[in-house]
């Protein structure tokens, strides 16, 4: 972490003006652009049931269209291929 003092008779500008200048020089703010949409990776047991969860409402969803029991409705958005 950046620390600066205020100088004796230091204009709230100038300290500003200084503090940033160490800011750029210790990288931290580049650190942080870089870590900032830095997501973990998931757990593979939950990667794996969540899609096992969507395939089988995807197949509950195709049944239910198929049999008439669910009103076809455009979708909304498209995958590209």
């Amino acid at each position: 972490m950046v620390e600066v003092k205020r100088k004796k008779g230091e204009t709230f500008d100038a300290l500003l003006r200084r503090f940033q200048r160490r800011m750029q020089q210790s990288g931290v703010s580049l650190d942080v652009r870089r870590k900032r949409f830095h997501a973990r990776a998931d757990n593979k047991n939950r990667t794996r049931d969540s899609a096992l969860r969507r395939e089988q409402k995807r197949a509950e969803f195709e049944y239910l269209t198929k049999t008439g029991q669910l009103k076809e409705e455009p979708r909304r958005h498209q995958r590209r291929p």
